[in-house]
């Protein structure tokens, strides 16, 4: 690997998906000591969501004047700037919601440029063998982050306060911005032709590849939604008959998984890359066997370790996803392709959770798992079908 920059990269993404975490927590806790209102707090993610989708739609317009480097340090330096804005806003009155929400559409509107951007780039900055290695590697960081995250910001915003964690969040921040722009890539070149609009939603869709991963993404995403914490909230309370420390238990387990999943890519490296469509193969039942599993499961053991395998699984087949795409598609059109990833899985995520909640009120919570496992394996068996035509 080209240590140096690779390591600027995911010690600036580190940086800055933790800072992504404590503000999303302060704006939680600055919204609820302003309004006490569920309805208001409901509106933020509904906010980032919408924000990152545009964002993702639009990444082809910022890319025709930008390098994924300048792309990276541009938006981690207006997102900065804006979270200073509002750490001194905070400071001077008590903010309302039509104050705070366009802030946090502002944030995650430059920040879904991010992970698109980022997956783009390390192609340029690993060789290709070190790929899965790589893709490991900053899976197991993000995944660290988000387990500890949350917690540690909660933490961090009853001992101090909201405000404390924008300005917190403002210095991890400043590090990131300065760590990325460190960063020396193999693409650093002025585009010579415009990217169309649509271009990466073309690609995908006239590439062989690409178009079996994204409708397989496509259906995931819903399938996914089962995991959000509405659903694993009135799964512990009617199905597992236990506290809402379950859920909490629950939510550390398959971030546990998703960690493990990503060490063993890392230290298995060789292997994953000789039995890459296998594994994906394989990985794409499992997962959609050990959904079927957790919802017909009454017991919490057994549902706990449903959650570490599952999260362990559901890892090891996206990183291998992911490596493929970077190793087959054109690496100067990774970054309209990962941006429209980005926006597709945003918008069905978003779409699907409506979905999810209506059937988990109307339905059951068991129903709603059913639902996932059937649509993974209708993902599975679709790969099945395509398989030979992928070229991995």
């Amino acid at each position: 690997m080209r240590l140096r920059s690779f390591r600027f990269l995911w010690i600036g993404q580190g940086f800055a998906n933790s800072g992504d975490v404590l503000y999303i927590v302060a704006l939680i806790a600055v919204l609820y000591q302003a309004t006490g209102s569920a309805l208001s707090l409901s509106l933020l993610p509904f906010t980032i969501t919408v924000a990152r989708f545009l964002s993702g739609m639009c990444a082809p317009l910022v890319l025709n004047h930008y390098s994924l480097k300048g792309l990276l340090v541009g938006s981690q330096s207006m997102k900065t700037v804006l979270l200073g804005l509002l750490g001194i806003s905070l400071g001077l009155f008590t903010p309302s919601v039509l104050f705070i929400l366009p802030f946090a559409f502002l944030i995650a509107f430059l920040d879904g440029w991010a992970a698109p951007a980022r997956n783009a780039m390390l192609p340029q900055l690993v060789h290709e063998e070190e790929l899965a290695k790589a893709n490991s590697f900053v899976a197991v960081v993000d995944q660290s982050i988000q387990f500890g995250g949350w917690a540690i910001a909660g933490i961090i915003v009853a001992a101090t306060s909201g405000p404390f964690v924008v300005w917190l969040t403002f210095g991890t921040y400043v590090i990131s911005t300065l760590l990325m722009s460190l960063i020396v890539a193999g693409e650093q070149q002025d585009r010579q032709t415009k990217i169309p609009l649509m271009s990466g939603w073309k690609l995908i869709w006239k590439h062989p590849n690409l178009r079996i991963f994204h409708i397989m993404i496509f259906i995931e995403s819903i399938a996914n939604v089962v995991w959000i914490a509405a659903i694993l909230y009135i799964f512990v309370e009617e199905v597992l008959m236990k506290s809402e420390a379950w859920w909490g238990y629950l939510n550390a387990s398959f971030f546990i998984g998703l960690i493990a999943g990503g060490i063993v890519v890392s230290k298995y490296t060789h292997w994953f890359e000789r039995y890459m469509k296998e594994t994906l193969l394989n990985t794409c039942f499992a997962i959609s066997i050990l959904t079927f599993l957790f919802g017909l499961t009454s017991v919490p053991v057994i549902a706990l370790l449903l959650s570490v395998v599952s999260g362990l699984v559901e890892q090891v087949k996206s990183i291998i996803m992911v490596t493929i795409i970077q190793k087959k598609c054109p690496r100067e059109s990774l970054p309209e392709v990962f941006s429209a990833q980005s926006a597709l899985i945003s918008i069905t995520f978003g779409l699907g959770s409506l979905l999810y909640g209506f059937l988990a009120e109307a339905v059951s919570v068991p129903f709603v798992f059913a639902l996932s496992g059937f649509l993974l394996l209708a993902s599975a068996l679709y790969l099945l079908k395509r398989i030979q035509f992928l070229d991995a």
